[in-house]
């Protein structure tokens, strides 16, 4: 006979733990939690290992704003945004074989979190951040090549955080900083 484990709570990853002490400060600094309760709440958030627990140290909070989603779906061609854009916080793009060329680097950039997801046969993706954005690809399934992504040596991490994630047939994608 054997047991199974009660608790089948996914586990977190420090994406989701960094997002939750990011909710919780978010929160303490608007004076919707007291201080006390903000030390016991991040002392969950930070030694959580499933998502219930994580969840116990964000309940009660308001709802977390998702801001807007872009959603971009194409055949084939280029799907191209440079210069002064507003980058939305969730920005999707559904492809067969386009390129995607997202250049972070002189945008506007609301949110402290950028969700991109990618979803791509073939083709290419080419993402240049913000130079002081951090990078989190860890959740992009590849099936030919994996993610190109040099991480600065000096990272300040005071910019956004950019998640990249969702699937790339038999394209590559690149990701690099741009210049402060």
């Amino acid at each position: 006979m054997s047991s199974v484990p009660e608790n089948t709570s996914p586990r977190v990853t420090e994406v989701d733990r960094d997002s939750a002490v990011q909710r919780l400060q978010e929160a303490f600094a608007e004076g919707v939690i007291p201080q006390d309760e903000m030390h016991a709440r991040l002392q969950t958030a930070l030694t959580a290992t499933t998502r219930d627990e994580l969840a116990s140290a964000l309940a009660s909070l308001p709802a977390e704003d998702t801001g807007p989603t872009v959603v971009v779906n194409a055949v084939g061609g280029l799907i191209h945004r440079r210069g002064r854009w507003h980058v939305p916080r969730n920005f999707k793009v559904n492809s067969r074989m386009a390129k995607v060329y997202l250049d972070l680097s002189r945008a506007v950039v609301e949110y402290p979190v950028v969700n991109i997801e990618l979803h791509l046969g073939y083709g290419w993706a080419r993402i240049i951040v913000p130079p002081d954005a951090t990078v989190d690809h860890e959740e992009l399934t590849a099936e030919w090549k994996q993610p190109v992504y040099k991480a600065p040596r000096h990272s300040g991490a005071k910019g956004p955080r950019v998640r990249i994630f969702g699937t790339m047939g038999h394209g590559r994608l690149r990701v690099k900083h741009g210049r402060g």
